[in-house]
């Protein structure tokens, strides 16, 4: 294997082990962990399509996968507004677990 086609491999697992270190690291806010969970299927996403692409199978999986992720972000988008709207602000130290 070339250097070139390690980089296609690596790099994106890169990319989502550090979107999994910012996810178990940072969670002041909840729209920091929104936005890590983002870069971690971004990177998920990048190496199904690498992977895919080297195996030869179409890439209706990976338009799939994409849309569960768009729908993932426009539903953590919507309980952030929500729980703005409610708290005030959306720091995780101000939530309580004995309120609704």
């Amino acid at each position: 294997m070339s250097i070139l086609s390690l980089m296609f491999i690596f790099v994106p697992l890169a990319v989502v082990f550090c979107g999994l270190w910012n996810f178990v690291s940072n969670r002041k806010h909840l729209l920091s962990v929104l936005l890590s969970l983002e870069f971690i299927m971004l990177g998920i996403f990048w190496v199904m399509v690498i992977c895919l692409a080297k195996v030869g199978i179409e890439a209706y999986f990976t338009l799939f996968f994409l849309t569960m992720a768009a729908c993932e972000g426009a539903l953590g988008l919507s309980l952030l507004i929500s729980i703005v709207r409610t708290h005030g602000n959306d720091c995780f130290s101000s939530f309580s677990t004995l309120q609704c």
